[in-house]
């Protein structure tokens, strides 16, 4: 039952703190930050304690539970939890926390169903990271959809529904693409093998003609580049992000844009390995080109929450590169972005939600002089403004090295525009720390004023998350191996491994003795 547990610490702690919900309004915030921490100690004991892990045909497993759920269908409450999947259930967590502290003077009307939603949409990102059956997967997948909906739209700021509209009507059209998709996958599974199982460990291997298979994975595909998001899904975004709340946007930014990036490496890749070589050249291009596109359209912003948002497309393209290319080396880039960027990018929305807090405003026409004024705020925000760059010494650059080394064997050309990318960041992030924290003071700088202990104690974990991450890597590539190699190793059909020619990417398949084809490994041992 403990996988289970990491779905109800969330489920009960929201029903608690709606319940609670008497002035002075207090206890929500208690309750919800008491169980956020309680989900947090869960994930550790998941991962110190020995004795859980068992080996299942399918690779290893942390721990894994399926139950009965509609047997009839050939659905079952099936949870697993991998190394990859532990980190994204940490991550939660604690992003989480952080989401519960940055707002805790920032809402001050319906505090009891306002921390309700966010430990709802908490929980369905859990269950998409734990779920192992694929309708389970999409229960969850539209369980965070909700709430969070309710997050943006009754909280937000100046256009808050135009924003929480937006996020629905793009999540729910790819949501339900991705619907018809499983459907469609299970009846062809079932039509070959006789019998109809949601379950992901008998829909891989599904063998179906190549149209077929390009087209349901094109389901998916709609469903997780529109939540990562790539381009030209990614216009629902900024408005979320911009009118959403505090922790709405560092829930938005730090987890609900993972889940995409999740489905794909669990869910689009394995089970549809021929389609997937078949979209890789295009993955790669638009995940390069939206590294280039996010970061010049982050310079161009003059809202400091819009210009953030911008930033999460063009990480959120090193992702999305490292996935198509799919090699060991840029598929453990991909897991410590995630990290990476959920932590750095979230501390920058708690920090623009200090400052909207305090000068009631977004814009950075109407800041300067900061550091004088608020030296640890700029302190802060001159570190993760640095982080978000890549500064070496800090995970993100880690993270968008692997990828980029990875990349490198499928194609330099888009190995070499992804590095450019790093460059325009070092402007946007400099340009942003400049205009806030230095130059001319603007008319709302008299107002700010520096961060409080409660603010700076949760900043302060991540900055410590992020230099660990920085300088002790290896801690996480030894936790993400085991599950990045089963994925590689239990494609069931087709396995990439691609270089560069002068035609452009070529793709090759190697197909074993056995039947199944196997990737060209790189390896990283010398990490």
């Amino acid at each position: 039952m403990i996988l289970t547990s990491l779905i109800l610490i969330p489920l009960l702690g929201g029903i608690l703190a709606w319940a609670s919900d008497r002035p002075p309004s207090v206890w929500p915030r208690r309750i919800s930050l008491f169980f956020m921490f309680l989900e947090f100690l869960v994930g550790l004991f998941l991962r110190v304690y020995p004795g859980l892990y068992v080996t299942q045909g399918s690779g290893t497993w942390l721990v894994e539970m399926e139950t009965g759920w509609l047997p009839q269908f050939g659905i079952s409450f099936h949870l697993g939890l991998d190394g990859i999947s532990l980190l994204m259930v940490l991550l939660t967590a604690l992003l989480g926390i952080m989401g519960v502290l940055a707002s805790w003077t920032e809402i001050k009307e319906r505090n009891g169903f306002f921390h309700f939603n966010l430990l709802f949409s908490l929980a369905g990102i859990i269950g998409v990271f734990l779920a192992l059956d694929l309708f389970l997967f999409y229960f969850f997948w539209e369980l965070m959809l909700v709430p969070m909906y309710f997050l943006i739209a009754l909280w937000g700021h100046e256009r808050r529904s135009y924003g929480a509209v937006k996020f629905f009507i793009f999540t729910q059209a790819g949501g339900l693409l991705m619907l018809m998709a499983i459907l469609g996958l299970v009846f062809v599974n079932g039509a070959d093998t006789g019998s109809y199982s949601f379950g992901y460990e008998d829909l891989l291997g599904t063998s179906m003609a190549p149209g077929t298979a390009t087209i349901l994975f094109l389901g998916f595909l709609a469903a997780f580049l529109v939540k990562l998001p790539a381009l030209p899904f990614h216009t629902w975004l900024p408005d979320a992000h911009t009118e959403a709340p505090t922790a709405g946007s560092i829930i938005l930014a730090g987890l609900l844009l993972k889940t995409g990036a999740y489905g794909l490496i669990r869910f689009a890749v394995p089970l549809f390995p021929d389609a997937a070589a078949r979209f890789a050249p295009a993955g790669v291009a638009l995940g390069a080109a939206g590294i280039i596109y996010g970061a010049v359209m982050a310079f161009a912003q003059t809202d400091l929450k819009r210009l953030i948002a911008y930033t999460s497309i063009s990480h959120m393209g090193f992702v999305l590169l490292g996935i198509s290319v799919w090699n060991e080396l840029a598929l453990l880039g991909v897991v410590i972005q995630i990290i990476c960027h959920g932590v750095s990018t979230g501390a920058l929305f708690m920090m623009a939600g200090a400052l909207q807090e305090r000068i009631h405003t977004r814009e950075l026409a109407r800041m300067g002089g900061f550091w004088l004024r608020a030296p640890r705020m700029g302190g802060i925000g001159l570190f993760f403004a640095l982080a978000s760059l890549g500064l070496p010494g800090l995970g993100n650059f880690i993270a968008e090295f692997l990828i980029l080394l990875g990349a490198y064997e499928v194609s330099p050309v888009a190995s070499a525009v992804a590095a450019g990318g790093l460059v325009l960041a070092a402007i946007y992030a400099l340009r942003l720390v400049w205009r806030a924290f230095f130059g001319e003071p603007g008319d709302a700088s008299p107002d700010v004023s520096d961060l409080s202990v409660r603010e700076m104690a949760p900043l302060s974990v991540l900055i410590l998350v992020i230099l660990w991450i920085g300088m002790c890597p290896q801690t996480l590539i030894d936790e993400a191996r085991p599950g990045v190699a089963g994925l590689i190793e239990n494609r069931t059909d087709a396995v990439m491994a691609f270089h560069n020619a002068d035609k452009g990417i070529v793709v090759k398949k190697e197909i074993a003795r056995s039947g199944v084809v196997r990737s060209r490994e790189v390896g990283c041992d010398s990490l």
